[in-house]
């Protein structure tokens, strides 16, 4: 009898969530911000000469923004989509054996990386995550002025993508920028969702969404944006660069569908069923399958309410969702739906289970490497999943089922669990 009675008390926990109190909310993202800091430390102590014990670069991706940057400057840009060249510049760049790190990017985003070089590797490095995370803490502030700081800081995803060097900052400053922006001003809004263009495979379903929900000044504004910035790229580096990109992302391809990126780094649909042990040819139908989910999502959004203020969050889970090539560090964009959730459940009550998924996605970019290649067990797609049905249930059933605040307390008390002073305009 007392193995039998867990089952109702688990389901129970997981739908009203209340061991996650407001005392708990404070204290998980300053644990996890702690953890951050000392882990960053740690590691840059232990990584004399620049170099982390592996013998790889402090953040290792940037090695390749900054050596594209450097072949670049001096003349020769195609060369950045070049691997022997790219691989040769990178390895002078360290007394050290070093694997490549490939620019998988098209020319636009050689154009944010042209002056990269021209400070020193260290500086370089801490002047990009210094000034792309600054704009990325900006903008999802701005996006959400009642939630707490420290839970922003807090999100493994900063930590991951700091450790990489990576671009998942600049990415979510545009995307969430650009979201917010095309309410009051689409054209505006427009333009800068068109920079994205660095970054394509994360804004698939963008001009979908944006045709669903009429915002044709928004859409338009995107298009000519998108199209400067790579008329800017082809002025700037010319047809070969181009040409040179073009092949390179035949590698790209290859390195996504076999494995040489590695699958438990991926977060995709795709890479979930390769490392299921699933076929190509299996990854690419269930991708498809998947992008067609959170097509239809969107569809259904924009029906039952033309601009929701659930929209900005709901095209963020659809684009990760329908993407093949996804990677840790692009978790750094659930920020946006995560805190739009929190931001709601604050406001009116959480819902069934949202406590749970919002914890899940929260913690998501911290074990879901480690889990997919220690047990084999992808966990992205089915948290993203779940993220934007929390998110569509809110639109749909926003007057029905049962809510709860952060069980037990009074209003005041659980929204101080999150809030944090809201910042002058």
């Amino acid at each position: 009898m007392p193995s039998t009675s867990r089952f109702p008390f688990v389901a129970t926990a997981l739908r009203d969530g209340a061991w996650l109190n407001a005392e708990r909310a404070r204290a998980y993202p300053r644990i996890l911000f702690s953890l951050a800091v000392m882990i960053s430390i740690a590691w840059l102590a232990s990584s004399p000469g620049g170099l982390d014990r592996q013998g790889n670069p402090i953040g290792a991706d940037f090695v390749s923004f900054w050596t594209a940057s450097q072949l670049a400057l001096a003349g020769h840009p195609a060369l950045a989509w070049s691997i022997p060249a790219h691989w040769a510049a990178q390895r002078s760049l360290v007394d050290a054996p070093l694997g490549y790190t490939a620019f998988f990017y098209p020319p636009p985003y050689l154009l944010i990386c042209l002056p990269l070089a021209l400070a020193p590797y260290l500086w370089s490095l801490a002047i990009w995550l210094a000034v792309t995370g600054y704009a990325y803490w900006l903008v999802v502030r701005r996006m959400f002025p009642r939630l707490e700081p420290i839970a922003f800081l807090g999100f493994p995803a900063v930590l991951i993508n700091c450790a990489h060097g990576q671009n998942a900052f600049l990415a979510g400053a545009v995307f969430g920028a650009g979201l917010v922006a095309m309410d009051r001003k689409p054209a505006l809004g427009g333009l800068i969702l068109g920079l994205l263009a660095f970054k394509p495979q994360l804004v698939l379903l963008l001009p979908f969404s944006l045709c669903c929900a009429r915002r044709w000044v928004t859409l338009a504004a995107a298009t000519i944006s998108a199209l400067l910035v790579c008329a800017a790229s082809y002025l700037a580096f010319g047809a070969t660069a181009w040409a040179s990109f073009f092949s390179d992302a035949r590698i790209a391809r290859l390195a996504l569908e076999h494995h040489l990126i590695g699958d438990e780094k991926m977060q995709s649909v795709f890479a979930a069923v390769r490392l299921l042990g699933g076929s190509i040819e299996l990854g690419y139908a269930l991708q498809a399958i998947a992008a067609f989910g959170a097509i239809s999502a969107l569809f259904l959004l924009h029906k039952r309410e033309l601009h929701s203020s659930a929209e900005p969050a709901a095209v963020v889970c659809a684009c990760l969702l329908a993407s093949p090539f996804l990677l840790d560090y692009d978790l750094a964009l659930l920020a946006i739906p995560l805190a739009w959730l929190t931001d709601q459940g604050l406001q009116s009550g959480f819902r069934p289970y949202e406590k749970t998924f919002v914890l899940c996605g929260y913690g998501l970019p911290l074990i879901s490497r480690t889990v997919a290649g220690t047990f084999g067990l992808p966990l992205a797609p089915a948290v993203i999943g779940a993220i934007l049905l929390c998110i569509l249930s809110r639109v749909f059933w926003s007057e029905a089922g049962p809510t709860s605040r952060f069980m037990g307390e009074s209003e005041d008390a659980a929204t101080s669990g999150l809030r944090g002073a809201a910042p002058s305009p």
